[in-house]
């Protein structure tokens, strides 16, 4: 079975590459499910119904978020009703929609994608291994599901290694999205699950993790509140991780990177 997880996709120049590019990289890798991260889909600040549609209609299975989740207020009532649409499964009780979902493949496949986020120079939220332990406890990898992604958002490297390390075994891939820039630590770890710390942003990479640049910059420089940041409009370069995994098991094969479009060396 293959996956495709795209990264933060921000404002239009996201949008775009992943609308242009996941139809043809659906045929061309034969993939069986897409998952990208929209958090920072609507011009840099969370997503709208209307942004889902659109993901949704290119081709995209199911959309993260993180820590923008809530940026459009629009997204609140429309969450509770999409079970496409995860935030963070650590949120407090009662927070509405889903923090996971399992979903099932043209070809019958069972897919689990679990939303999580870290804590570390993070939002407070509940403890986000605690609740991966408990969701995973649900399924059995291989049979109760063929494939289990894990999109772990979050700060800092050490804290996604970690829950890297404790979802091994358990779960097909677990994947980060936040910082926006590509890491190269795609690798199978011993139990047999696929890491990568970052995948990376879908967006302009000509800016400062997808903002224009001049904005970013002076903030650094001044150290005063200044003119609102807005999303870099270049071409947008698509980052991804394709994962396969073995049908029988569950466990991952191989994990490579795809970077497609816009200023990024491109992938094979």
């Amino acid at each position: 079975m293959k996956i495709m997880f795209c990264g933060d996709i921000v404002g239009r120049a996201g949008r775009d590459a992943v609308v242009k590019e996941v139809p043809r990289l659906r045929r061309e890798l034969g993939l069986d499910f897409v998952v990208v991260n929209g958090e920072n889909a609507a011009a840099g600040f969370g997503i709208t119904a209307k942004i889902c549609a659109e993901l949704h209609e290119a081709g995209v299975d199911c959309i993260t978020t993180g820590n923008h989740a809530w940026d459009q207020r629009e997204i609140i009532p429309y969450i509770a009703q999409d079970k496409r649409l995860l935030r963070p499964i650590n949120f407090p009780p009662g927070t509405p929609g889903w923090g996971a979902n399992l979903f099932q493949t043209p070809r019958g496949q069972k897919v689990v994608v679990i939303n999580v986020m870290c804590r570390l120079f993070m939002d407070a939220l509940d403890d986000p291994f605690r609740a991966l332990d408990a969701e995973l406890s649900k399924y059995a990898l291989g049979r109760g599901a063929q494939l289990i992604l894990v999109d772990v958002h979050g700060e800092a490297t050490s804290e996604k290694q970690s829950i890297g390390h404790f979802c091994d075994g358990r779960a097909s891939a677990v994947l980060g999205s936040h910082s926006h820039v590509p890491t190269a630590d795609g690798w199978v770890l011993p139990g047999g699950t696929a890491y990568q710390t970052d995948v990376g942003m879908c967006g302009d990479y000509d800016s400062v993790i997808g903002m224009k640049k001049e904005v970013a910059m002076q903030r650094f420089i001044r150290k005063m509140p200044g003119e609102r940041l807005s999303p870099a409009e270049g071409e947008g370069t698509l980052c991804a991780a394709v994962v396969e995994t073995d049908d029988r098991t569950g466990l991952a094969k191989s994990i490579r990177p795809v970077r497609v479009g816009g200023r990024l060396a491109q992938t094979a």
